[in-house]
Parts: structure tokens; sequence; C-alpha cells
């Protein structure tokens, strides 16, 4: 972490073929974003603590002084009054950064957030791996808004970034998130049967179900429609004509 922050000098240490500048020097009259402050050792806030003091700082393997001005901003989800008592955070560097102290709730206390979070990692998955997945139904909206989320928003960016490298249709659906939470369970069985208060579409929602049901089972026999109706106790005929009705097609060809 020194050497990305503070730079260092050709043979500073093993593998430092070449001078190299700093993250603070290259931010220098600029905004400067440390993310996990919480986790950087009791070396290095002792230097960092100086760059916020005496806005300067020597890099690893030099004798020269930097001077950098910088506005910093810096973030943890650490509980930094813990980490001072117990002596890991040292508190003169506490004071220095906590000036304007921002709480950010875990996402489980911000849910209506959810909606507006997973539609932006939607869209930047779909575009980054060429899908067509342009929205999310009701019902995974339901099971993304009705889970805690203990792993805040990363477990969330992962989760949709999952789902939509699995998803074969244009919305997704409970069936593609398959990932089992820490609950031990799949979303598509975690799905509330109690009807919401605002109601439902319920032809939407019977369509949805149905459309992942016969998925799964075309999928499980490697889209043998013969054998897919027999897992779903529907005849040839009529699951030939609901894959027609539902729009449901093998991408994989």
């Amino acid at each position: 972490l020194e050497s990305e922050l503070f730079g260092h000098v050709k043979g500073a240490f093993t593998g430092a073929v070449s001078h190299k500048k700093g993250l603070l020097e290259v931010a220098h009259r600029g905004t400067f974003f440390l993310d996990e402050v919480g986790d950087m050792l009791r070396q290095t806030q002792v230097k960092f603590l100086r760059v916020l003091e005496e806005r300067e700082f020597i890099p690893v393997g030099s004798t020269e002084t930097r001077r950098v001005d910088v506005r910093f901003i810096t973030a943890t989800n650490r509980d930094l009054d813990k980490a001072v008592a117990d002596g890991s955070f040292r508190e003169d560097l506490f004071y220095r950064l906590n000036v304007i102290p921002i709480h950010l709730p875990p996402l489980r206390d911000r849910k209506e957030d959810i909606p507006l979070l997973a539609g932006h990692f939607l869209a930047r998955y779909s575009r980054q791996m060429g899908k067509n997945v342009t929205g999310i139904s009701e019902d995974a909206m339901r099971f993304l808004t009705d889970y805690n989320w203990p792993g805040n928003v990363r477990e969330l960016e992962n989760t949709v970034q999952r789902a939509v490298a699995l998803s074969r249709d244009s919305e997704m659906t409970p069936a593609d998130l398959v990932i089992k939470m820490r609950t031990g369970t799949p979303a598509s069985q975690l799905m509330s049967r109690q009807l919401p208060p605002e109601g439902v579409d319920l032809e939407k929602r019977l369509a949805e179900v149905e459309r992942s049901y016969i998925r799964q089972a075309l999928e499980r026999t490697g889209w043998n429609v013969t054998r897919a109706a027999e897992i779903l106790g529907t005849s040839f005929r009529s699951l030939r004509y609901r894959i027609s009705k539902l729009g449901i097609k093998n991408l994989s060809q």
C-alpha cells in the first residue's frame, strides 16, 4: 500500500526497476478517495497522518520530500471508535479524518435503493457481456427487495452479474437467481406466496412461473421436448404449444 500511495524510486525493493509516482502525487490538486482506511497498517497510518497535517510525504526508498495539495475522502466498514479503543487505529489520525462523517446504512435498511442499484448493475453487465437482458420481472425484484443482503451492495452486484450471465431471456426472472444465498435455498424457492397489498398481475405471474419450470425441464433434458413433457406431466403437443406461446427459445443453438 505504501508504494501505491507514496510511490517509490528505482531499487527501493525487489522488483522496483524504475521510478514510479504514487497515487497521492498523481492526485495533486484533486480529490483522493481512499477506501477501507480502517485496514491501514499502523506504520502506514503514521505516514498518512503526516500527509494530512503537513501535506508532504517521502516516496519509498527516497530521501526527497514531495508536497501535495489533495482533498481526501475516506471510507471504511469498520467501527473506528472501537479500533481506536483497541489500539489498532491511531486516535490522532481518526480525529483528522472524522471531520464530516457520513454514515451509510446497510442495504437492508434502505431497500428503496435496491431497484435502482439492481437496474444499474443489470445495464452494466448486460452491456459488458453482450446480452439483451433489459428488465427485471416483478417476482425477481420482489426477491431482491425481500432479501437482507448481509454482503451489502457487493453481494447485490455479484448476484445481478451472475443472473445476467445465466439469463436466456430479455427479462431477469427468479429462475435466473439460482445462486444459493446464505439461507441455502435457491431464489426461485424463496418467492413469497403471500398476496402483496397492491395486488398482482396474475396472468403475468403465472406465465413467469410456467416459463421458469418449462425452461428448467428443457435444460435438464437437453431440450428433449418429449422427456421434458414427461417431467412436467403434460403432453408433447401441449408443451410444444406452451413453448411457442411463451416465446421460449434455445439460445445455445
